[in-house]
């Protein structure tokens, strides 16, 4: 696998399995505005960056955890656009969180009013804001200890809610703000939202079901 450094540099990584990290010189992190350079100058490639400033290749999904991704933006959209609140974002944007990390969510809910401290500038980059509300889907290449700790990312970031579900084992991890342990349910049919996103129901029968 080539990177290629928005200046036209490239690093060929030896094959391995993902995900992977590019380990930079502490005294020499690169900037936000770097990181989105070296994102944009890899359109094929999916970045995160930890609060330490590694750089993390993330695998892409498999067919049936992009659907269960895809049902759960599509019924939070639904639901966000009933209400008029937020605004519901999927797994192509990244939000730099006040802890240096850069992390992209499978599903999140932005309040109005968190969309509005930023620019306009920065709405059409990765901006520098954390959304109340974060779903996370696992996928097969995932380990759940590290999807375990990106969930923790978030809640240090600033999320209020979020949810990490494994649908192969139908199981929903749920990290609420004040909180040091995930509540874990099982086998549920829906999930009721609370907080920010109070009144929202989650359909899992079908993610469940998979394909």
């Amino acid at each position: 696998m080539a990177v290629t450094y928005p200046k036209g540099m490239q690093m060929v990584l030896p094959e391995q399995s993902l995900p992977s990290k590019l380990i930079w010189d502490p005294e020499a992190l690169l900037s936000d505005d770097q990181y989105f350079e070296l994102c944009a100058a890899n359109p094929s490639i999916r970045f995160e960056r930890t609060a330490q400033g590694e750089i993390v290749i993330v695998p892409p999904a498999g067919f049936e955890s992009d659907y269960r991704c895809a049902r759960v933006v599509s019924q939070l959209t639904d639901w966000a656009e009933r209400h008029g609140r937020g605004k519901v974002s999927g797994p192509t944007v990244e939000f730099f969180l006040p802890t240096g990390a850069a992390l992209s969510p499978d599903a999140a809910w932005t309040s109005n009013e968190r969309i509005r401290s930023v620019s306009k500038e920065q709405l059409k980059r990765f901006p520098h804001l954390c959304p109340e509300f974060v779903v996370e889907v696992l996928s097969p290449s995932d380990r759940l200890n590290a999807a375990k700790n990106k969930m923790a990312e978030w809640m240090r970031g600033g999320a209020e809610l979020a949810w990490l579900i494994d649908g192969d084992h139908r199981t929903v991890y749920i990290y609420s703000s004040g909180s040091t342990q995930p509540e874990i349910k099982r086998g549920l049919k829906t999930l009721a939202g609370e907080g920010p996103v109070a009144g929202f129901v989650l359909d899992l029968k079908p993610i469940w079901a998979g394909i």
